[in-house]
């Protein structure tokens, strides 16, 4: 009687197995996609495109005085953009060493 189970019990097995699978199949079909597809990748990265490009206009917007803009004049040939103290020299060679300190 033992033996007549066991041997039972594969093809029980085997055919709740298939009907599980039949009804999965189904049941899948059924149901509305997973919330992440293409359309929601697609969606996810236009927020972060759009938030990056809300950060760097607040940068640029508190920062923006910081950088030249590309219309403003450059100054004049040989006028120099900083200006020098009493000791800056004037040539556009190496500058002299600055004296030592001591410690």
């Amino acid at each position: 009687m033992d033996d007549l189970l066991l041997a039972l019990t594969v093809p029980a097995v085997v055919v709740a197995s298939g009907v599980y699978a039949v009804c999965d199949c189904r049941r899948q079909r059924r149901r509305p996609p997973p919330p992440y597809t293409r359309r929601a990748a697609r969606t996810a990265a236009r927020d972060a495109l759009i938030l990056a490009g809300t950060v760097v206009e607040g940068s640029y917007a508190a920062l923006g005085g910081l950088y030249a803009g590309p219309a403003t004049p450059h100054p004049a040939g040989n006028t120099p953009a900083v200006s020098g103290g009493p000791d800056a020299s004037r040539d556009r060679g190496p500058s002299r060493p600055a004296p030592a300190r001591r410690r």
